[in-house]
Parts: C-alpha cells; structure tokens; sequence
C-alpha cells in the first residue's frame, strides 16, 4: 500500500508521497513514487504512484525513454503542448503496460497489475493543472470543489485535508498540513511510512520548487506529530463530560 497526496492552491501545487511497498508483513521495501520532469522556463510536472510496483515502474521507464528517444518516438512529456495532453499520454501508457501484462487473463489480472496516478504541473501558455489517472487511462482534473486528489491509503489522512484546506494558505501551512495527514496515516496503517517526499511548483514558475526528502527522525516531522499529539488529547481533554 502506498500514500500520495496532491494539493491545488492558489500559489501552485504541493505533492508528498510515502515510500513504502509491502508484499506482505515480512517483504517491506523502500520505493520512490514520486517522479519529476522539467524543461525550466516552459513546464514542471510531477507524478505519483500507487498500486503494482512492476506497472509503474514500467510507465515512468516508458516515459523516460520516450523523453530521451529520437524525435520519431513523439509525444513526450517533454514536448506535449498541455498538461491536459500530459495526462492523456500517461493514460494511454498507463492502459497499455496493463494491457500487456495481464496476458489475456481479463479482470482479475487487470486489477491484479493495476496502478492509479496523481499528476501535477504547469505548461507555457496553460495553467497549473491537477490529475488523477486511473488504470483505465482516463482521468479527472481537480476543480474548485475537488481541490486534492488522494491515492493509496486514503481514509486516515482525509478528514484533516477536508477541515483544514485553504486554497489560499501558504507553501508552509500546506506542508504541515501535508504532514498531519500523513502521520494520521502512519500511525493508523503499517503499509505507509517514512521515508516521504516533498515537492513544490509555484505558479507560472515554470519549474520545479522546494523539494525534500522527509526522514522519521527530520525535526520539523517530529515537531508536527509530537504537536499533534499533544493538541489532541489537549482537544479531547477539553471537552464537555458526557453525563453517564
């Protein structure tokens, strides 16, 4: 299982991912889901991952290779006019590496090699732009009344996101927001964790921002969960008594 969330404000786009892959209790491995693309000064783009391992890393191995090919392996992420056209060609990719590998076993293999993505990122001439792609390759773009996508293991870290987003907030509220969520997760489900990473885009910067790689031990993620803690019992303890 994995954790992967994609906010959308005013100011850009903000993407943390968790690292963890599991194949049961006793096989845990540490993966990056999270993958980057830049041509600075015309489009950033960022792409998360959950689901197969083996199907996304397949699509970002596609991707990259047809960013590095000649020019008679067009599109790429690299060329492509739109991030709507951005997310159409990792749809397409996406669909077909499922297709490939399910070896006419229908349904049952689709799903068993499936993977969801969250893409992100801004174009010259377009704005910054939100997608979740699902193994399908169709998608959906975030709105104003759907300003995240979350992948994974989504319903611990979602209830903070829903009470405390604010498209006006800052790169740094965003980020300890991000972080909550997170530790919410964490501690709710084994299947995510630390290490995370951290990427921003600021708005017609066309390039990538801030990024970080968060370990358990890094002290502003410790300062956050411990504080969280803390602010919760301190809530709960403040509450009316409840007459039994």
């Amino acid at each position: 299982m994995t954790y992967c969330v994609g906010l959308h404000l005013d100011r850009g786009l903000v993407f943390m991912s968790d690292t963890r892959t599991n194949a049961g209790v006793d096989n845990i491995s540490t993966f990056r889901k999270q993958f980057t693309w830049e041509v600075e000064g015309d489009r950033a783009m960022v792409l998360m991952t959950a689901g197969n391992l083996a199907t996304t890393q397949a699509v970002v191995s596609l991707l990259d290779e047809r960013n590095l090919a000649a020019p008679d392996r067009a599109p790429s992420l690299l060329t492509v006019p739109s991030m709507f056209q951005a997310a159409r060609l990792i749809g397409q990719t996406l669909k077909e590496v499922i297709a490939d590998s399910r070896d006419d076993g229908g349904p049952t293999a689709s799903k068993a090699f499936g993977a969801t993505m969250i893409l992100g990122g801004q174009i010259q001439g377009g704005p910054p732009r939100l997608y979740m792609i699902y193994p399908e390759g169709n998608f959906v773009e975030a709105q104003e009344d759907t300003p995240f996508f979350q992948i994974g293991e989504t319903k611990y870290g979602r209830p903070i996101l829903v009470r405390a987003y604010d498209p006006e907030m800052p790169f740094d509220q965003a980020v300890k927001l991000l972080m909550v969520s997170f530790d919410s997760t964490i501690r709710a489900n084994l299947s995510v964790s630390t290490p995370l990473d951290l990427q921003v885009i600021e708005t017609d910067a066309f390039c990538l921002g801030k990024s970080r790689r968060i370990e358990d031990a890094d002290p502003d993620w410790r300062a956050v969960s411990d504080g969280w803690s803390d602010a919760l019992r301190q809530a709960f303890h403040s509450l009316p008594d409840v007459d039994f």
